[in-house]
C-alpha cells in the first residue's frame, strides 16, 4: 500500500540522497536559500536543457539570451520597478518582525505569528522587493544597483540588438534561463519561495491584433510541458487574475497553479503585458517587409526551475513497505542507469563491470557506480534516487556478453547484450 507523500519526506528524502541542502548549513543557514547537491543540480540542468531544447532548438520562431544580472539602475527605474515592485508590511511592536499585509489569513488585529505577543503592529509601508548593492568603493547613490528581480527585462533592452543580428522577425520570441533576486518577506514551503531563484521565462512579441490566438498557444505549451517532465495533469489547474490582482498593464494573466496537499499555489504564469515594457524602453520594430513601424505587444510565459522541482518531487514519490521509489521521467533523472559488480572479490566480474560502466558514460548515458553491500540493498539506493535502470554484471556475464538489466518501476529484470546495451537505454530514456 503506498502511503501518502508529505512536504517533511521529501524534505528528508532530498537532503539525505544528495538532491537539496540548506545553505550553509554548518554556519546555522540563511533562511529560504538553498543548494543543489551531486544529484540535485544533476535534476536541475536536466530539466533546463529539456526546457531549453523545446522552446528554442525546436521551434523557428526562438533566439535565447544569457543575460547579466545587474545592469544600469535605469533600466528598472524605466520599468517601473523602483517606484512600484513592492510589498505593504506591517511591522510587530514587540518583535519587529515584519509580515505582508495582503498575505492570506494575516490579521493585524491579532497576536504576532511570530512572537505571539499582542502589543500590535506599526502602520502599513511599502516595502522595495528589490536587492540593492553598489559599485565600486563608494557609497553614494550614484554607485547603486540592483540584482535583478526577473528575467524579462534584459530581454526588452536587448530587444533592437537581437533583431539586429539575428533577423528574426514578427512574430518571434527570445528565451532566456537564469537566476533573479527578490527581498521575500513571505517565504518558507521549502524551495518554494526563495530569496535567490531560477526562472526559465520567453517574452514573445507579436501585433496586438494577435495577442489572444498567441495567448492560448502558449497556455497549451505551458501545461504540456509541465506534464512532460512528470507532473501529473490531476494536481495542475489554470486560475485566472482578477482586475485587482493583474498588472495594471496586462489584459490578461492566468497562473499554473499545483496542488500542494490541498494547497494550490502557482508555478507557472503567463501574461499579456501588451507593450508597455518596449514603450517603456523607447523601443520600437520596422517590418523589413512592409516598412511599417510600431511598438510590439508581448505575450510571457513564466516557468520557475525550483518550481518545476518540488513538484516533480512530489509526483514521483512512491513508498510502500518495501520501498521508496522515486518514479522520475528518465529524460530528466539524474542517473539514467547503474552498474553492479554482482560480487566485489572477483576480478574479472568487477574488471568487466567497469568496462560496462565506461562504455555507457563514453555513449553520452550518465551512470552510476555502486559496489556496496548487496544487491538488494544497491536496488533500493538506486530506487529512492530514480535511477531508471539497473544493470549486474554477474558470472554469466563471462560466458554470455550479457548482463542482467532491471527496470525501476516494474522491478522486472531481463537479459541484455552488452552490445545491445546502450541502444536499450537510450531507447527508453527519451
Amino acid at each position: 500500500m503506498n502511503s501518502p507523500v508529505t512536504l517533511e519526506k521529501i524534505t528528508a528524502l532530498a537532503k539525505r540522497r544528495g538532491f537539496i541542502f540548506p545553505s550553509s548549513e554548518i554556519y546555522g543557514g540563511l533562511a529560504n536559500v538553498y543548494d543543489f547537491g551531486p544529484l540535485g543540480v544533476e535534476l536541475k540542468n536536466n530539466i533546463k536543457r529539456l526546457w531549453w531544447q523545446r522552446f528554442v532548438h525546436q521551434r523557428e520562431d526562438m533566439v535565447g539570451l544569457d543575460a547579466s544580472i545587474l545592469m544600469n539602475p535605469k533600466v528598472w527605474e524605466a520599468s517601473g520597478h523602483v517606484s512600484n515592485f513592492s510589498d505593504p508590511l506591517v511591522e510587530c511592536k514587540h518583535c519587529h518582525t515584519r509580515f505582508r499585509l495582503d498575505t492570506n489569513g494575516f490579521d493585524v488585529s491579532g497576536p504576532c505569528p511570530e512572537c505571539k505577543e499582542t502589543k500590535g503592529f506599526s502602520e502599513a509601508k511599502q516595502f522595495n522587493l528589490m536587492f540593492k548593492t553598489q559599485i565600486g568603493a563608494t557609497a553614494d547613490g550614484s554607485s547603486d544597483v540592483y540584482l535583478r528581480p526577473e528575467t524579462a527585462q534584459a530581454i526588452f533592452v536587448n530587444f533592437k540588438n537581437i533583431i539586429d543580428t539575428s533577423r528574426k522577425q514578427i512574430p518571434f520570441g527570445v528565451a532566456q534561463i537564469g537566476k533573479a533576486f527578490r527581498n521575500e518577506i513571505t517565504t518558507g514551503y521549502f524551495i518554494f519561495r526563495m530569496l535567490e531563484f531560477e526562472q526559465m521565462e520567453i517574452e514573445y512579441f507579436i501585433k496586438e491584433v494577435d495577442w489572444e490566438k498567441t495567448f492560448n498557444h502558449w497556455q497549451e505549451e505551458i501545461m504540456k510541458w509541465a506534464t512532460s517532465v512528470g507532473i501529473s495533469e490531476a494536481n495542475l489547474k489554470f486560475r485566472e487574475h482578477d482586475d485587482k490582482e493583474r498588472s495594471h498593464y496586462s489584459k490578461k494573466t492566468v497562473d499554473l497553479e499545483y496542488n500542494f496537499m490541498g494547497d494550490f499555489k502557482e508555478i507557472y504564469g503567463l501574461a499579456y503585458r501588451g507593450n508597455y515594457d518596449l514603450t517603456q524602453h523607447k523601443l520600437s520594430y520596422t517590418d523589413p517587409v512592409s516598412g511599417e513601424q510600431f511598438v510590439p505587444h508581448v505575450i510571457e510565459p513564466s516557468f520557475g526551475v525550483e518550481r518545476t522541482i518540488l513538484p516533480i518531487l512530489l509526483d514521483a514519490y512512491h513508498e510502500d513497505d518495501k520501498r521508496v521509489v522515486l518514479q522520475l521521467k528518465p529524460s530528466i533523472a539524474p542517473y539514467k542507469a547503474a552498474v553492479f559488480p554482482l560480487v566485489q572479490n572477483k576480478e574479472e566480474i568487477v574488471s568487466r563491470a567497469k568496462t560496462v560502466h565506461q562504455n555507457l558514460i563514453n555513449a553520452g548515458i550518465y551512470t552510476a557506480w555502486d559496489a556496496r553491500g548487496n544487491i538488494g540493498k544497491r536496488y533500493l539506493s538506486q530506487d529512492e534516487i530514480g535511477t531508471p535502470f539497473c544493470i549486474t554484471i554477474d558470472y554469466d556475464t563471462l560466458n554470455d556478453s550479457a548482463v542482467t538489466v532491471r527496470d525501476r518501476d516494474t522491478m522486472k529484470q531481463e537479459r541484455i547484450k552488452e552490445s545491445e546495451l546502450n541502444e536499450y537505454i537510450n531507447s527508453r530514456i527519451g
